[in-house]
């Protein structure tokens, strides 16, 4: 029995280090490419050595909404700022219960419309159509029926004018040459069908018409935490990915698509709670499929400000809706994984999202209780098991400063003394404490599971920090 335990727990132990490992590698090498693209893209601005045209895609930006009467019109506003020449704007409200619409229609003088609308994707019936005339730009309410946010952005792609659209929530602030920066790469690529940008979380960040008019990290611990995590991410393994042609992921809050390639799709998935993901994923499957040339790319300085939870519990429900829309959309979208025609998609981009993403709260949490199995037992090596977690907490809180000041010092932000201390030791504590609260919380989220597919998930909104 005694042998038994120990060739276990010795496979295990072996399986942990490679794992970590392969974890940690990767990690390195993609913030030195994220960090290197950075500066180099950085280093071409300074010398204008970019696309400097005036030349503009039409876009259509839809704003689903659902209960967003604290921030839309603020949203909006924001959006009439932009330095864009040739844009629209669609707010879809899904049958909210507040006062969204009505606080539209006051803000923006707006008057109600008979228009019909095609629906080239399948979506819930409108309910009216307000319009205003009075804006730079054209703007549109469409009131719906609730059918939840997958449904609100089909709503808003039948109503889009414009061959490009852009998703954003409702609670977000693009910065003020966002649109003409995730349009590069359309320019640039006519195979191009999507195009993701960066989301900056705008906790305690004053802005003033798309600018940053002063930057400080939230003095709310959570928030905080999730600066780093976010600068990690979308320094990290987006960038790399990006080189590949093989992201997967484009943030629900800032992305742009090309309409006649989503329509053919299918547009949006109305029974996944990760309908952003499952939406490139399923543009990778589509195009790949039927031989189309295509590319998805991420746009590292086109960026979008929006709010972060506050609180452990809406961090909570957050990460849970995340964990399940990863889980269905790699569940529908396996194939990906067993046909060689999908390639780097497949056989990189998949299996890295289902080792370190969708089974990494289980692995982890089988190891914490393998250590814990091996203690009683008397066969862990306890001194060396510091040792390897403490390099592994170290090494980690490394890579996400260098992701925090590569990001600062490439937008030309500044950062005080004081927050850069606040990161400095909150790093080690987002990746030794927060990072396994979350893992356990992923895991918890298959518990009673279904699919809820009208479930906006919900958490608690607070006044943009806007002028």
């Amino acid at each position: 029995m005694m042998d038994g335990i120990k060739v276990f727990l010795k496979c295990v132990e072996i399986f942990f280090v490679i794992y970590l490992i392969g974890y940690s590698s990767f990690l390195f090498l993609s913030v030195c490419v994220g960090s290197s693209s950075l500066y180099h893209a950085k280093r071409k601005e300074k010398m204008k050595n970019v696309l400097l045209h005036d030349y503009y895609v039409p876009v259509t930006i839809v704003v689903p909404a659902y209960n967003e009467e604290i921030t839309v019109v603020d949203t909006v506003k924001s959006l009439l700022c932009l330095e864009y020449k040739l844009f629209e704007i669609i707010v879809v409200d899904d049958g909210s219960k507040d006062k969204t619409s009505e606080e539209m229609i006051k803000a923006f003088d707006m008057h109600l419309i008979r228009r019909p609308i095609h629906k080239s994707v399948a979506c819930q019936p409108e309910e009216f159509i307000y319009e205003t005339t009075v804006q730079k730009v054209p703007l549109t309410l469409i009131r719906k029926k609730n059918g939840g946010k997958a449904d609100a952005l089909n709503m808003g792609i039948n109503a889009a004018k414009y061959p490009y659209f852009i998703c954003m929530d409702a609670d977000s602030v693009l910065q003020f040459d966002s649109l003409e920066k995730i349009v590069r790469p359309v320019l640039e690529d006519d195979t191009v069908v999507a195009v993701g940008g960066v989301v900056r979380l705008s906790n305690n960040v004053e802005l003033a018409y798309g600018r940053v008019k002063k930057y400080n990290l939230p003095d709310n611990i959570i928030a905080c935490m999730q600066v780093l995590e976010y600068d990690r991410s979308f320094l990290a393994a987006r960038i790399l990915f990006d080189k590949l042609n093989g992201s997967l992921i484009i943030s629900g809050a800032f992305g742009l698509f090309k309409k006649e390639t989503v329509i053919a799709a299918g547009g949006y998935d109305h029974g996944t709670m990760g309908e952003d993901m499952e939406l490139v994923v399923k543009l990778h499957e589509f195009c790949r499929s039927n031989a189309i040339p295509y590319a998805i790319r991420y746009a590292t300085d086109a960026i979008c400000w929006t709010q972060a939870p506050e609180k452990l519990t809406d961090l909570m429900k957050q990460r849970k809706r995340w964990h399940l829309g990863l889980f269905q959309t790699m569940w529908k979208h396996k194939v990906l994984m067993t046909d060689l025609k999908y390639g780097v998609v497949g056989f990189v981009s998949y299996v890295y999202f289902l080792l370190y993403e969708l089974l990494s709260p289980f692995i982890e949490v089988f190891g914490v209780l393998t250590m814990i199995l091996a203690f009683f037992v008397d066969l862990i090596n306890v001194p060396f098991m510091l040792l390897f977690f403490g390099i592994y907490a170290v090494f980690g809180s490394i890579l996400s400063m260098t992701a925090f000041l590569a990001r600062i010092h490439t937008i030309d932000l500044k950062v005080s003394f004081q927050d850069t201390m606040k990161a400095l030791l909150l790093c080690l504590f987002e990746i030794t404490v927060l990072r396994f609260v979350l893992a356990f919380v992923r895991l918890t989220a298959f518990i009673g599971y279904r699919k809820k597919k009208l479930n906006w998930g919900r958490i608690e909104r607070k006044k943009i920090n806007w002028s």
